[in-house]
């Protein structure tokens, strides 16, 4: 009985240590060159979304704040999300309060504002790190050289931009003064709308 006991409680670990060693192979994968569409994320009401939900589609990531001197980008995010969300385009939203304690509210505190202030529809994450020793993979992923070199480097500050093509992966980055309705931006955004 003993034994059986024991073999059962190796087996469970066996299977254990391999669903976490499969987890981190995932992850190494994506930060390897592979693509945002790789990994899961929590929404802003915590529910679990596995980013390929939005394959075939272009994305514009932003890293957000409620009390940044930026936030008003949030009303030209809604737009261009409704001008080209038939077209197969997507703002998915990041909190961060990486910089200067800008977005310090819970998720429910951050999903009422966006939502009272500025009609924000399209998606929001939770909160997480952009930058620094706690980042989250995410954001790991989007600012590391083996992503694409032409984009590394660490978040700047609050309105950060990644814009990621139908097949997920980065294919422009725009900095926090960069308006998500002005021409560099737009141009982009048509350019890989176009590409099927």
């Amino acid at each position: 009985m003993k034994r059986s006991v024991i073999v059962l409680a190796l087996a469970a670990a066996v299977i254990l240590v391999g669903v976490f060693a499969a987890s981190i192979i995932k992850n190494d994968v994506a930060a390897a060159g592979g693509s945002v569409l790789d990994f899961s994320m929590r929404d802003i009401d915590g529910k679990t979304v596995k980013m390929d939900r939005y394959k075939g589609n272009v994305l514009l990531i932003v890293n957000v704040a409620s009390k940044c001197g930026y936030t008003p980008q949030y009303e030209a995010l809604q737009s261009i999300f409704k001008k080209y969300e038939g077209q197969g385009f997507y703002v998915l939203g990041f909190p961060a309060n990486n910089f200067g304690g800008q977005e310090p509210g819970s998720n429910a505190e951050i999903k009422e504002f966006c939502e009272s202030k500025y009609m924000v529809t399209f998606p929001m994450f939770a909160k997480i790190s952009v930058k620094g020793d706690d980042i989250d993979p995410f954001y790991k992923f989007l600012t590391s050289a083996e992503t694409n070199p032409k984009f590394v480097g660490d978040i700047t500050w609050n309105f950060n931009k990644f814009l990621v093509d139908r097949e997920g992966r980065v294919v422009a980055r725009f900095d926090s003064k960069d308006k998500p309705d002005g021409d560099a931006v737009v141009t982009a955004i048509e350019k890989y709308l176009k590409e099927k």
